[in-house]
């Protein structure tokens, strides 16, 4: 493979001179020696990735639940304020049932009692429940941290939104028990 070289006096120097095949595997050593590298490189990369998933996992909840449970205590909120479709449902049941019970010869406070004046209620108890449901979820969300992983702070719009569905709570709540109650809105005299 390799040949000696003798210098002009014919004397063997001991060098030796790399013929082409020799540098062509020095060439793919160098070429086995990088993809090795990159395959460790690879591998420590790997295993980064497996230490954080594993390190977020021991960490706790990525607090996706509690984001979705303040949504739906705004959305309840909202649905107390606007009024929801079980809410309408009832009422026009109630009034369907005032109708059908009312006697043809009773008197006008009556007949306006029975048919509006208790779908008017159902509707407020409704909305009262909606309003109640998205308070306690709300309260819960907001509470959560301080049971759950109190070192591990809430995201500053989790307990927004929470704080936002616990306002539109006590708003529909308020509403809902002054609607019950007559106290606003109340139905018109007879007389």
């Amino acid at each position: 493979m390799g040949t000696k070289t003798v210098d002009e006096t014919g004397a063997d120097t001991g060098t030796k001179v790399k013929t082409d095949e020799e540098k062509v595997d020095v060439t793919k050593t160098t070429d086995a020696d990088a993809t090795a590298a990159d395959e460790v490189t690879e591998h420590d990369e790997a295993e980064a990735e497996d230490e954080v998933t594993a390190q977020a996992t021991q960490e706790g909840p990525s607090g996706v639940g509690q984001g979705a449970g303040a949504v739906v205590s705004a959305a309840l909120g909202l649905v107390s304020l606007t009024g929801g479709w079980i809410g309408t449902v009832a009422a026009a049941r109630e009034t369907l049932i005032g109708q059908l019970e009312t006697a043809s010869n009773a008197g006008v406070a009556q007949q306006i009692k029975e048919v509006y004046g208790d779908a008017w209620q159902t509707s407020a108890l409704w909305a009262g429940l909606f309003a109640l449901a998205a308070l306690i979820v709300g309260v819960v969300v907001l509470a959560r941290p301080a049971f759950g992983a109190p070192g591990r702070p809430q995201a500053a719009w989790i307990k927004s939104v929470a704080w936002g569905g616990v306002a539109l709570g006590v708003i529909g709540l308020l509403l809902a028990v002054l609607k019950y109650t007559d106290a606003l809105l109340s139905l018109p005299s007879a007389s």
